[in-house]
């Protein structure tokens, strides 16, 4: 076995980014949830018809990527292998997501330039959880 990957003791900052990790998963169920029970009559126009052009995958993607995430990191602090599966899963959602609001044009034209940013930001920032993830299970501190 390589050296590198010999299990060694559990990083003090561990469960700091472990909790991290889950306090980010919970914000985006948060945000997932103010979205699927918003109410488009109080919304802007703009905003209307971007709510109104996104098809049922990409929020189905977007359910996806923060409920699979949550679960992750809620296995990630309970220091579980499976985590790091679901927040593998999670990523690919996200993926799924940021091409639906990309390629969907209606959705497109009607996002603004930091919409699409904080969507490159989210699917960054998932996909730095996840590496935590395997690279907690590669040093053995996940059973």
């Amino acid at each position: 076995m390589d050296e590198q990957y010999k299990p060694q003791p559990v990083a003090r900052w561990f469960t700091v980014a472990a909790i991290a990790s889950l306090l980010f998963m919970g914000l985006g169920c948060i945000s997932y949830l103010m979205h699927v029970f918003a109410n488009p009559a109080a919304m802007p126009l703009d905003q209307r018809a971007a709510f109104d052009a996104e098809p049922a995958w990409v929020t189905g993607a977007y359910a996806v990527a923060v409920w699979g995430g949550l679960a992750g990191a809620i296995l990630l602090l309970l220091r579980k292998k499976a985590g790091e599966l679901l927040l593998l899963l999670s990523v690919a959602a996200v993926l799924v997501w940021l091409a639906g609001l990309v390629l969907v044009t209606p959705l497109r034209e009607n996002m603004s330039a930091n919409d699409l940013l904080v969507a490159m930001v989210v699917a960054a920032l998932t996909w730095t959880i996840y590496w935590f993830a395997r690279h907690s299970r590669q040093r053995g501190w996940l059973s």
